[in-house]
């Protein structure tokens, strides 16, 4: 996204993407309101909403085996008052596709940055393993987007504050039937949680575990984790024996952690690289997204003549580090309090008060729904257009 909106102004633009193609599964599917907000600010939104999607107007769960719904998303002030589920890699084939189309953008795949070059203690490009050997790239801006094992910001030697988080995550795939009940996304019982995103043949599931408890249910073997979802979600005892082979199951170690520093002369962190995010609700997609917007916005005018001060990078940390933290300190007390892969021995069968209180007053699900679908100081395209 970053490349597209700095490109699309008239920045000479080099993208670098490690893998050969978008297609690695177990990413993040949800694309929040103010992302497609976005993609009408661009002119996107008609052609990007005919890829195949699933629209999700409201977020239901089953808790403590009662159904209940936490967000409404119907009453958004935004043009798509719903959460679009879409395979990542879609999005990014789209989005770099349309990248594309500018003559100062390039997307070089199978190049993998591996360390910083740098001049008098300025970051003037990267090195990278390419099909062709390793090259050097120099650039008056180096972002770091390369997620939360940065090489970016590790040989920047950014300082990087961890919030410890209790858990991590089992991702798996698990057929689906016709008859299955109606999706609710997620199964919650007393600090246990099993996600199932639809994938039309198949669900995306996610079931969080103790942190660092991987070990152990290797040790108790398969039958411990079948035991596990069918406690979540009974209807699907019938095929948990699809899991046969710890290869079908991929671990997530969550994190969630923020850099003191966003930046340094001639570089740039955001996304993940910056603050990596627990999947609570999906928004780590839609804060680095924020992050794009408000780097083009801040930087894409000043980068088409040249260099941008450090001052000039320091306003990208300023105006997106409040949302961050907020975020952050939202996830940190779900973990510790609410899933925390641990089961609560002292709760009862009904629902926790937070979500009684959102059945009785239904208007107080579109809190939740602002919250996740757009976040605190959401951004809209300001940054030039050269096209």
């Amino acid at each position: 996204m970053t490349g597209y909106l700095l490109a699309r102004a008239g920045v000479e633009v080099i993208v670098l993407e490690k893998h050969a193609d978008f297609n690695r599964d177990f990413r993040g599917d949800t694309i929040h309101p103010s992302t497609l907000e976005l993609m009408h600010e661009l002119g996107l939104l008609e052609e990007f909403l005919r890829l195949p999607h699933q629209q999700v107007r409201t977020l239901a769960g089953m808790f403590n085996g009662h159904p209940a719904e936490i967000a409404d998303f119907s009453r958004l002030q935004t043009r798509c008052k719903f959460l679009a589920f879409m395979p990542q890699w879609d999005f990014l084939n789209f989005l770099s596709a349309k990248a594309e189309r500018f003559p100062s953008f390039a997307l070089h795949m199978q190049s993998e940055a591996v360390d910083l070059i740098f001049d008098n203690d300025v970051v003037i490009g990267v090195r990278a393993k390419t099909q062709e050997g390793e090259r050097a790239f120099r650039a008056d801006l180096v972002i770091g987007a390369d997620g939360r094992h940065a090489i970016t910001h590790t040989r920047a030697g950014f300082e990087l504050a961890e919030f410890g988080v209790p858990i991590d995550a089992l991702w798996m795939h698990i057929s689906k039937r016709n008859d299955d009940p109606e999706q609710r996304l997620g199964f919650f019982r007393h600090g246990k949680l099993l996600v199932l995103i639809d994938r039309d043949d198949y669900y995306q599931a996610g079931l969080v575990i103790p942190k660092g408890g991987i070990d152990a249910l290797k040790k108790r073997g398969l039958a411990a984790v079948h035991s596990e979802i069918i406690a979540l979600a009974p209807f699907l005892k019938d095929r948990v024996g699809e899991l046969d082979d710890w290869s079908k199951i991929k671990l997530l170690t969550v994190q969630i952690n923020r850099l003191e520093k966003w930046c340094r002369e001639g570089l740039l962190c955001i996304g993940d690289s910056a603050h990596a995010m627990s999947p609570a609700g999906g928004v780590g997609i839609n804060l680095a997204l924020q992050d794009a917007v408000a780097t083009a916005n801040l930087l894409a005018a000043k980068l088409r003549s040249g260099p941008v001060s450090l001052a000039d990078l320091e306003q990208v940390q300023k105006r997106r580090e409040w949302p961050t933290r907020l975020i952050q300190t939202m996830q940190v007390f779900i973990h510790r309090h609410v899933v925390t892969g641990r089961e609560s021995k002292s709760g009862s069968d009904s629902l926790p008060f937070i979500v009684r209180l959102l059945q009785w007053f239904p208007l107080l699900r579109s809190l939740p729904a602002r919250f996740i679908g757009i976040g605190p100081r959401p951004e809209h395209i300001q940054s030039p257009s050269a096209f």
